[in-house]
């Protein structure tokens, strides 16, 4: 009867220390990913901000902001300059002017992708260095069709107070010079913590 009660409650014993060791491993972090709460990670309420800033795309003169990384074969017979790789850190400011306020940069890369039209491949970071966005990022990709009057890019993440961006940004050319300079009016809508 002893060794019945012992097996019983060893049984017992086993069953439930079994149950707390499958609990413990059903709630570890057994891979590279977990649920997580963002509260834990110190965000709030998202916020929608809009943006409105000038672009300047300086491609001559020693002052250049963007210059030509890299080209095919067929760059400089194509009438879309096809192929051509340029990287950028261009100025960002308040108003259309060069000399206005700044308040950041466009750094990054656009490709010439299309060979039908002035078509290019963006990927760029917008990086603010004035005010309370100073040291956040908003990073962009998209195709720019670069004579349509409004182009659209989405805005696929960010940094700093930006961490967790979502959005879109909307380029209208305010001016552009046959040397190929041009400034860009940008509207920048984002959803951020």
């Amino acid at each position: 009867m002893a060794k019945t009660k012992t097996l019983t409650f060893l049984f017992i014993l086993f069953t439930i220390f079994s149950i707390s060791t499958l609990t413990t491993t059903a709630t570890k972090n057994h891979g590279f990913a977990r649920a997580l709460s963002p509260h834990k990670l110190g965000l709030k309420r998202q916020k929608l901000s809009h943006l409105h800033f000038y672009f300047h795309d300086i491609v001559t003169g020693k002052n250049a902001t963007a210059v030509r990384v890299a080209e095919a074969p067929v760059t400089k017979t194509s009438p879309t300059a096809f192929g051509a790789v340029n990287v950028m850190d261009d100025p960002l400011t308040l108003k259309p002017e060069l000399s206005s306020e700044r308040v950041g940069s466009a750094q990054g890369i656009y490709a010439a992708a299309s060979q039908s039209e002035v078509g290019l491949l963006m990927d760029l970071n917008f990086v603010f260095t004035t005010g309370k966005f100073n040291g956040s990022t908003l990073s962009l990709i998209g195709r720019n069709s670069v004579f349509s009057n409004i182009r659209e890019f989405p805005i696929v993440g960010g940094s700093g107070l930006f961490r967790f961006a979502r959005g879109y940004a909307q380029a209208h050319t305010y001016s552009f010079e046959p040397n190929g300079n041009a400034v860009v009016e940008y509207n920048v809508y984002v959803f951020h913590y």
